[in-house]
């Protein structure tokens, strides 16, 4: 049954106006396995997908499924051929329960009457099967965190009696525990003839999840077919972006030991996120905090930005004390604040890629109380060039670019206003391999130029191979504060288990 062929995709063409986003894609997935589909941010995953599960129709090519071919007019006829997605930006419904999420559009019924106690009941079924059957299904989704969202995004999948599941960055938002999880549940679900189609920017995973692999490229299938765990990453890396790279960290720049304190946080607490927080971050200087999501890093961001109110403690810029929970305040101190759910929080979608990047800075742009938007968008495609934001132009949506490229006009927001502190939360979330290094050299280079710079990310290495100084976190205090050259991931895991204060 492993070697049986489930899906095949040929000659799949999709253009939209001015933009061939698929150029003649092939992709074959066999039942029972894991299939990676690899692509830097534009090469066509996405679309590739839509196209699979109905979202889009082709221009040209063919699908098959079960040995037929098949037209897939809509979300409906994929979900009726037992296909499935798990999208990286969630499409959850934040008011409804989790158990209304997961049956949404298919709840258990009886005389035309939902059955709330067997909807109930089977969506804690699946979700301890995910090994999460903590999570409350009478609870509103929007108030669980980003993790645990994510697991009921699986779990909606997981409920109808798909064949094929296709998930696109399914572990952006979990932890290197409920990553684990993740791939036991999809051994599970392939040892039972269930394809999956992995998408990740992580390579590591990709070797131990996948079994095998097809690389896409502007657009077009530049490899197919290949084993997930002997092809040489360095290879993966030269097709999907043409060219030999590899993760290498900028190095590290001096500190010189004059530098002022440009932010200075003191005893900060918020109740049941994070106690007795402190720190100093200089001119020049990168601050790393790590730790199991859920330990209070990016709810520390967000407090020292304004956007939630500290209970205790002060935040200081340049000497000067912030008044508690005001985002304008700190804005104006010359703090920015990238934040890890792009799409809610930082982003205005339905606006051109320009207005985002302007929008913290219009009054550069001004005289005479109008806007100057042929300057604005200089600016930004200064930016969008340095930053390889893909399609090139400025004035597309925002919405139709693709969550890496999204999450590189957040950070060119920021750019482009020349802060005194830059809190980056989780910056190269959904970023391709490619983009990662020039997004490193460009935190690295602003460090150079005096900004102080607060870094959260999920990956331990990434913490470790660019910030000065590391705070590991563990259920909301700092367990470790110290330069980033004395400690390894080893020791990092080590201190979010124990949580033994040093």
């Amino acid at each position: 049954m492993a070697d049986e062929e489930l899906l095949r995709m040929t000659g799949i063409v999709k253009e939209f106006p001015g933009v061939r986003a698929l150029d003649g894609v092939d992709l074959d997935v066999r039942r029972g396995e894991v299939h990676c589909l690899l692509g830097q941010n534009g090469a066509g995953k996405s679309t590739l997908i839509r196209v699979l599960t109905g979202a889009h129709q082709p221009d040209q090519g063919a699908i098959v499924v079960d040995g037929k071919q098949v037209a897939l007019n809509s979300p409906t006829a994929a979900i009726d051929l037992g296909i499935a997605a798990i999208y990286q930006e969630l499409d959850l419904v934040p008011d409804l329960t989790v158990a209304e999420n997961v049956f949404l559009g298919h709840e258990p019924a009886r005389f035309g009457l939902t059955r709330r106690h067997e909807a109930n009941t089977r969506a804690r079924e699946i979700l301890e099967g995910l090994g999460h059957g903590e999570i409350p299904v009478g609870r509103a989704v929007g108030l669980l965190p980003a993790a645990g969202q994510q697991v009921v995004s699986m779990a909606r999948a997981l409920s109808r009696d798909a064949q094929l599941i296709v998930m696109d960055e399914p572990s952006a938002v979990l932890d290197s525990e409920e990553v684990g999880n993740l791939f036991r549940v999809i051994r599970g679900l392939t040892s039972r003839g269930v394809a999956v189609i992995y998408i990740s920017h992580r390579l590591e995973e990709i070797r131990e999840i996948g079994d095998r692999v097809t690389v896409l490229k502007d657009g077009a299938t530049v490899a197919t077919g290949l084993d997930a765990r002997q092809t040489p990453t360095s290879e993966l890396i030269r097709l999907m972006t043409g060219r030999s790279i590899e993760y290498v960290f900028p190095p590290r720049g001096t500190v010189p030991d004059d530098a002022p304190t440009v932010l200075e946080v003191t005893d900060l607490s918020r109740p049941r996120e994070f106690e007795n927080i402190g720190f100093v971050v200089r001119a020049g200087e990168i601050l790393g905090l790590t730790g199991l999501v859920g330990s209070g890093r990016s709810e520390i961001l967000e407090t020292v930005y304004g956007a939630r109110r500290a209970a205790t403690g002060s935040v200081r810029v340049d000497g000067t004390e912030l008044k508690p929970g005001r985002v304008q305040a700190a804005v104006k101190a010359g703090v920015g604040l990238a934040p890890e759910e792009r799409k809610s929080q930082a982003l205005l979608l339905d606006e051109a890629v320009y207005k985002n990047i302007t929008v913290s800075t219009m009054q550069r742009f001004a005289s005479g109380g109008f806007l100057n938007g042929a300057a604005e968008k200089k600016a930004a495609e200064e930016l969008t060039k340095a930053l390889d934001v893909r399609p090139a132009g400025v004035e597309h949506p925002v919405r139709n670019l693709s969550g890496g490229n999204q999450q590189k006009v957040v950070l060119a927001r920021w750019l482009l206003r020349d802060c005194r502190v830059l809190l980056l939360d989780e910056p190269t979330r959904g970023v391709d391999v490619g983009a990662r290094s020039e997004i490193y050299a460009l935190i690295r280079k602003l460090a150079a130029n005096g900004v102080a710079i607060v870094l959260v990310s999920s990956e331990v290495e990434e913490v470790l191979g660019l910030a000065d100084r590391v705070v590991v976190m563990r259920e909301g205090r700092a367990v470790h504060t110290g330069p980033a050259v004395d400690i390894d991931e080893h020791r990092v895991l080590d201190l979010v288990m124990e949580g033994s204060a040093v």
